[in-house]
Formats: C-alpha cells, structure tokens, sequence
C-alpha cells in the first residue's frame, strides 16, 4: 500500500500579511501518489505558475527531492526572484534540516519526494521574512504531515476556531 502524507502551516508574525508564509505539502514514497504527482509538478509548467525544485544553493538539492508549486500565479519579476531566491532557500533547508533532525527518517531520504505548496503575496517585500517564515512553516508541515497532525479529535475540538482571513 503507499503511503502519504499531508501537512499545512501558516507562519505570519504580528500583522504582517504580505510577507505570510501558507505551506501546503504531501511528501510519500516516489513510487506512490506523491511520486507521480512529483513527475507532473516538473512536467506540466504553466505561465505564472513554474515549478521548481528546492535547492539550497545552485547544484545542491534538497533530499528528499522537493518540488515547489507556486499557489498563486506570479506576476513579475520581483514575486518571480522572491520564489527562486529566498523560499526555495527556505523550503530546501527546511527539508534537509528536517531530515538532520530526524523528523524524516534519512533511510527516506533518497525513497521519498516531496510536493510542497508555496504562497508568495505579491506584496510581500522582505527577503528576509519571506525567508524565516516559509523555513518555519515547512517545517512544522513537515513535522505535522509525517505525526499525522493535527487529529481528527483536535480538529473536532477546534473547529469553531475564527480563521485569520475571515
């Protein structure tokens, strides 16, 4: 049977909504539903939505393999190098980091891949929080995904919770 796993975090400090971090990821086995979803990500580009793998630095690849899927559609060049620089930095360390931690077992690290949902307001205007915020924010999707966080029981207790967007 394969197996994914699905995780979500939002990271935003204070009212700083343009440079919020939203990460919706499903990592699993590359011979599963997330390796299949992995291969289309890197094949099917569409304009304003390019997809790219998280990389630490050019030529250094995050493991397991992650693929980044822009969820809303880029315009311009600005939110474009916001994408390729500092949150593909961001995701790729926080993946890779989060094997450093164990948190993903690095027996899977080379089996496994990664489909990760990344949001960029185009009005976002510090590489620095772009940064921090979607570091933090893969990380606890990670964490979250791979504990099978949050439960149904604390999603139940929690659902009359006011979401920040209303």
């Amino acid at each position: 049977m394969s197996v994914m796993y699905v995780g979500e975090a939002l990271v935003l400090e204070g009212n700083d909504l343009p440079n919020v971090a939203h990460i919706d990821l499903v990592i699993g086995p590359k011979d599963g539903p997330v390796g299949e979803a992995f291969a289309n990500a890197l094949a099917r580009q569409s304009q304003g939505h390019t997809n790219l793998l998280a990389v630490i630095s050019p030529n250094i690849p995050a493991k397991p393999a992650t693929v980044m899927i822009t969820k809303v559609t880029l315009k311009g060049s600005k939110q474009v190098m916001q994408m390729f620089g500092p949150a593909q930095a961001a995701v790729a360390r926080a993946v890779v980091d989060s094997v450093v931690e164990g948190v993903i077992p690095k027996d899977k690290a080379e089996e496994w891949c990664i489909v990760c949902g990344v949001f960029i307001d185009p009005n976002a205007n510090d590489n620095k929080k772009i940064y921090k915020n979607n570091y933090e924010a893969t990380k606890l999707a990670i964490r979250r995904a791979l504990q099978q966080k949050p439960t149904i029981d604390e999603i139940i207790a929690q659902k009359e919770t006011k979401h920040p967007f209303e």
